[in-house]
């Protein structure tokens, strides 16, 4: 696994990496978005849905925990999950999250509450807030995003 840093100045600089990544999603993936309260996860998460259709801004689904698009509303199926409510890694099985590798995208906020249940092959993006507000992206790149991550 190769890691990266990238350096984002504002909220406009994380939406449109949002849109580069979207250019390079397949069904099956699965983007891993950590860091602190306002740090920016979804943010990049509208970024990516943004550009692969979705009219209007996506809700944050840190109440719905799960938020499903689906064709025409964007142009692969993705389901939109935030983890920050849910305390253990057992009470993630309820939502049976790997049944979406079959025929979605799979984007997570807080997948440390996955525990150790985090695909190997997803491409981890941790987010910290910079001391002058731009934000710092280290992105651990799986062998299955290596030449995808290169052209983002």
């Amino acid at each position: 696994m190769a890691e990266d840093v990238l350096h984002l100045a504002d909220e406009a600089a994380m939406l449109e990496l949002g849109h580069r990544i979207a250019t390079h999603v397949r069904i099956g993936d699965v983007i891993a978005l950590e860091g602190g309260l306002g740090a920016g996860k979804t943010t990049l998460a509208r970024g990516i849905l943004e550009a692969l259709g979705l009219a209007g801004e996506a809700p944050s689904p840190s109440f719905a925990i799960v938020q499903p698009y689906d064709v025409p509303e964007v142009r692969l199926p993705v389901a939109h999950v935030d983890l920050y409510r849910l305390d253990t890694p057992e009470e993630t099985e309820e939502l049976a999250l790997g049944d979406y590798l079959m025929d979605s995208l799979l984007i997570i906020e807080w997948p440390d509450r996955l525990g150790s249940r985090l695909w190997s092959h997803a491409l981890r993006l941790t987010i910290t807030i910079e001391a002058d507000g731009a934000r710092r992206l280290t992105a651990d790149v799986p062998d299955a995003w290596t030449d995808r991550w290169s052209q983002i």
